[in-house]
């Protein structure tokens, strides 16, 4: 079994799988980024803080993806949301045309709807079954209806480069830029959706809670990626884990294009809501 995930997953390495990240670019006038592991992400955040041109982002095309799937017969692919880039179709397309070159291959392309750890949750998934004896088409069908019990939430304090990009509209990023407002969103079917809007630190927290909880959070499992906000973050996983004895969280960084997106102080997150099954 090999993994290939697109770089809006915050992955450039995986143990114990053979594992490919595919990168995407964030664009501007002066400069290219590429989310390829060796980006420096500070220096981008501050860069694009400070950036008044036009700046936008690039999917891998269908040869990247087809390199990632080079030499392997039994692949999944996890892509960011199809409602936010070009990434999944690109993915598909090179899936059956690997198949077509590769006679006996199989590769699954698995629609995250979401990015960052809404990536990251389905690949551990994935890598769950690397020891099974169920067959491609079972572990696909396993992780899809296991993502229909994850929701993606996120906190964030600037949508500036969301709305430039026609992620969300123009109204909500102008609310969330006046000083101390947190924006606090959800991925719906893919798309980018605020719920709310607080001011300050503690009731930005106390939202996400309040929303994870109205999501059907009981204490599963959270991956929670972070915009160089590390301490929101350890705030937000001791309010969970007081709350849920043995909840999981798991804490990371946002990589170059989800650092982009959040923006800094942005978290992102996704979390095992309602029953979950083995």
């Amino acid at each position: 079994m090999k993994i290939v995930c697109d770089s809006s997953g915050d992955l450039y390495t995986f143990d114990g799988i053979d594992f490919t990240s595919v990168p995407l670019k964030i664009v501007t006038v002066e400069q290219e980024y590429v989310d390829d592991g060796s980006l420096d992400v500070e220096a981008m955040v501050n860069a694009m803080y400070t950036y008044k041109g036009k700046s936008g982002t690039a999917c891998p095309g269908i040869g990247d993806w087809m390199d990632a799937f080079d030499g392997e017969d039994l692949i999944f692919a996890v892509t960011i949301s199809s409602n936010l880039s070009g990434s999944y179709n690109a993915a598909v397309a090179a899936a059956e045309q690997y198949m077509q070159e590769h006679k006996g291959s199989r590769v699954f392309v698995v629609d995250s709807l979401s990015a960052g750890p809404g990536l990251r949750i389905l690949v551990d998934k994935i890598a769950s079954y690397k020891d099974s004896n169920l067959s491609g088409e079972e572990i696909y069908a396993a992780v899809k209806k296991y993502q229909q019990n994850t929701e993606t939430v996120f906190s964030l304090e600037s949508l500036k480069n969301l709305a430039n990009n026609g992620r969300v509209s123009q109204t909500s990023a102008v609310l969330a830029g006046i000083i101390g407002i947190r924006v606090i969103g959800e991925a719906l079917n893919g798309r980018l959706e605020v719920l709310e809007k607080v001011r300050g630190e503690k009731k930005a927290i106390a939202a996400v809670l309040r929303v994870l909880k109205n999501k059907g959070y009981r204490g599963g499992k959270i991956i929670m990626h972070h915009c160089f906000n590390e301490n929101f973050a350890m705030s937000l996983k001791e309010l969970i884990t007081e709350e849920f004895a043995g909840a999981e969280v798991i804490i990371g960084k946002t990589n170059g294009l989800c650092s982009f997106y959040a923006e800094r102080g942005g978290i992102i997150m996704c979390c095992e809501c309602g029953k979950m099954e083995a």
